[in-house]
Order: C-alpha cells, then structure tokens, then sequence
C-alpha cells in the first residue's frame, strides 16, 4: 500500500477488518464495485471449490453473504454499479468516480488528479513523475497569499528549489506585456529546457503560464494548479494556452499540454462567492453538453452545490476530458465546448472586463439557447430551462442594459472561432 502509485483489486471481505481498511483509507482511494446478485451467480461457477463461503446452495449463501455485508458496502463513498457496461464505460465510470484521470490525444499523455489537500502533496508528484529543477511558480497577487506558501513547502520537501512569481490578477494582465516579465523570470530563475514551470492560479494564469512555457526555449515541461472552479473544470483542462489581443480573447496562443493538472477542491473554500458562481457557468455548460444528472443536480440551487463541491468539480471536468479526448485539436465535438462563448466573450470585452468570464458565458448560453430555439434546433422550453438552472445559482441571464451592443457585434467579428469569415456558434 505504501508503495509507488498502483492499482490494488481486493476481494469482497478484505476491508472488514478494520485495521486493513484504516490503511487502504490511509495511502489511497477505494472504489467499491458491485453486480446484482443474479450477475454474480452467472459468473460463479460453485464446483470450482475455491469459494469456501459460497458452498451448497449458491443463490441463498450468495444471497445471505450480501445481505450481511450491505452495510459495510454501503459505507463507501465510491461506488460502482457493473452490470449491463462494457468494460471500456466501467474504466471511464471510475476515472469519473475517483477524481483520476489519464489523458492523451495531444503528444504524450498526462494525468489530471482531482485530490483534496494535493497542493501539500506537489512534491510528490513531482518526484513520481521525474520533473526536475529548478521549478519556476507563477502564481497572481490574490492566490499567492492563500496558496504559495503550501506549493513552495511542498516542493522544498521533495528536494526542489523553487522559484516564485506573482502577477497582476485579471483579464486585463493576459497580455504579451505580461508573457515578457514571466520570461524575464524564467531567465533570472535559471530554466533550462529541463526545468519545470508551474502554474498556480486561475484561468488566466494557467493560460498565460501554459504559453510561456511552449515559446520559452521551444518548449519547457509545465504543471497547471488551478485554484479557481472556473479553471479547474474549463481552461486547465485540454492544453489550449494563449494571451488576449486588443480586438479579442485568446488571439494568440498553442496546444501545448501540461504534464499534469492537479485540482484541490480544498482551496475552493477560500473562492468569493462570485467567483464560485462564474465557474458554475461552465459546469452548467458541460451538464447540457453531456450530463444531464450534473445539469438537473446543479439546478436544485446552492445549497446541494456547496455541500457536494468535490463531485461538481469530478463531474465538470469529466465532461471536458471526455469531449476533448475525442476531438484534442478542434476539429469537430470539440467546438461544441464553445457554448455560450461566442457571444459571451463579445459581452465580456464589451463590458471592459467588468462582467467576469462565467457571467459573460451565463448571458451567452441564455443568447444562444434562444438563437436554437427560433432556428427550430432546440423544442421551446430549452431557453426556460437554462435560464432557470443559471438563476438558481444567481448567475445574470441578460446582457445589462446600457451595454454598447455594437461592440459586442464588433468583438464577435474578431472571435478565435470564426471560419470563412462568418461567425460560429456552438447551439444546444
């Protein structure tokens, strides 16, 4: 159990004893599978004699043995149910269940750890993964207080030699301006093509960081720590890296994967309560793209929302790495994942950035739902039903009045999804 990262399969009594337990507990997760009771006795075959507690009567000590065990099945947070699933949609199931999961489809392919407490165990994951020094952090003036001290510890714990740099917050610091005074970090830092770049923040530190780290030396190993909602189930997720232009968001920008994201639902707690809202845009977005139970779950309002955070969060991002695991570059699915932010974006730089991204894209998906609706793509109700969803969370739902709309027009010509000339949405 105390060994390097593996998988453990266990049969139905090993964690009775609670001594056995208290250690699996200890150095790893539990997922705790089950079949109805006439899968299980299709599988048996009780003339085998090697299931000494199964002996007579199959279905009735089969039948007693469950019964007696149901509570300590039950008492598991993880739970997988495996009948009628193919045994690839039971590998997805538990990378869902369990907050881990392996991604490929863009170069080599990289973990994304869903992990309460994992910033205090950075370290770690470093030594498993072989990253190397130096270690250049990049981290924005609100989340370095809260969070850089934990990542810098960690890392020093682990035998690195760490480095930190603090940038302005806000979309309005997500410029080559600022990609200049990072690399003139990277250079004073020591970075060498070997060395490792992290980031720690939100959306536009990921983004920002992710980009100079691809052009830094043509490419430098890099590690996403997202600490915003927003950030874990959206922009840390997919490899999309780049900076803002005048005229339009992400203008400028690669494909260049991190070798792990590592969410820690933990620093969640420590979000304004707007900001946690704008990240429930996007996990709204991706319960209409491919999760009904996330979409209705998140509809119940608030309160469900913060008392189940850690399963939010393993949900969004689910969606995300399922989507871009099929479609890494854009090519087709993928776009669909722009719900909301063709109109949003134009919105937000309408606003001057007043309006934050999750805002933007709630207004943008109430717009666009609506476009689907007088296209006959979507039935009537659908624009009812996401506007509902998003005012349960107190997310806006219409472009505030006295907005220049003509400069939300202008910004949507300029939009990175463009093609032909004409302007692209993504319709539910």
């Amino acid at each position: 159990a105390r060994g390097e990262p593996r998988v453990v399969a266990l049969g139905g009594g090993a964690l009775i004893n609670p001594d056995a337990r208290r250690l699996a507990e200890e150095t790893g997760q539990i997922l705790c599978l089950s079949a109805s009771l006439e899968n299980l006795i299709s599988r048996l075959d009780p003339a085998s004699g090697d299931r000494p507690l199964l002996a007579g009567n199959l279905a009735e000590r089969l039948s007693h043995l469950l019964a007696e065990r149901a509570d300590h099945y039950r008492s598991f947070e993880h739970q997988l149910v495996v009948d009628g699933l193919e045994i690839s949609e039971l590998v997805w199931k538990a990378q869902q269940q369990l907050g881990a999961f392996r991604v490929s489809g863009m170069g080599p392919a990289y973990d994304v750890r869903i992990q309460r407490g994992g910033l205090g165990q950075l370290g770690s994951y470093f030594s498993t993964l072989g990253l190397k020094d130096p270690v250049a952090v990049v981290t924005d003036n609100n989340v370095a207080g809260r969070c850089l001290e934990n990542v810098m510890t960690s890392l020093k714990s682990a035998g690195y030699h760490p480095y930190a740099y603090s940038i302005e917050p806000g979309e309005e610091h997500k410029t080559i301006e600022t990609v200049l005074s990072v690399w003139d970090f990277f250079i004073k830092a020591g970075i060498e093509r070997r060395s490792t770049v992290v980031a720690l923040g939100g959306g536009v530190v990921g983004d920002l960081t992710g980009f100079a780290a691809a052009a830094f030396l043509r490419g430098v190993a890099w590690v996403n720590l997202p600490t915003t909602l927003l950030a874990m189930v959206d922009s840390s997720l997919g490899g999309k890296t780049g900076v803002d232009l005048p005229q339009a968001k992400n203008l400028v920008g690669s494909f260049y994967p991190p070798r792990l994201v590592l969410a820690d639902p933990e620093v969640l707690g420590t979000l304004p309560a707007r900001e946690l809202r704008g990240g429930l845009a996007e996990v709204i977005k991706h319960g209409i793209i491919d999760d009904p139970e996330l979409f209705n779950r998140c509809a119940e309002g608030w309160t469900f929302i913060t008392g189940n955070i850690d399963w939010v969060v393993r949900r969004g991002m689910a969606v995300k790495l399922k989507v871009i695991s099929t479609d890494p570059y854009e090519k087709g699915l993928r776009q669909a994942l722009n719900l909301g932010h063709t109109i949003g974006h134009g919105i937000e730089i309408a606003s001057n950035f007043q309006l934050t991204h999750g805002e933007s894209v709630a207004i943008g998906m109430a717009a666009e739902a609506h476009l689907a609706e007088v296209l006959n793509l979507a039935e009537p109700g659908l624009v009812q039903c996401v506007v509902d969803a998003l005012k349960q969370v107190g997310l806006p739902t219409t472009i505030p009045m006295g907005l220049d709309l003509a400069r939300v027009v202008e910004a949507m010509q300029f939009d990175k999804k463009r093609a032909a000339g004409k302007v692209q949405f993504a319709l539910p």
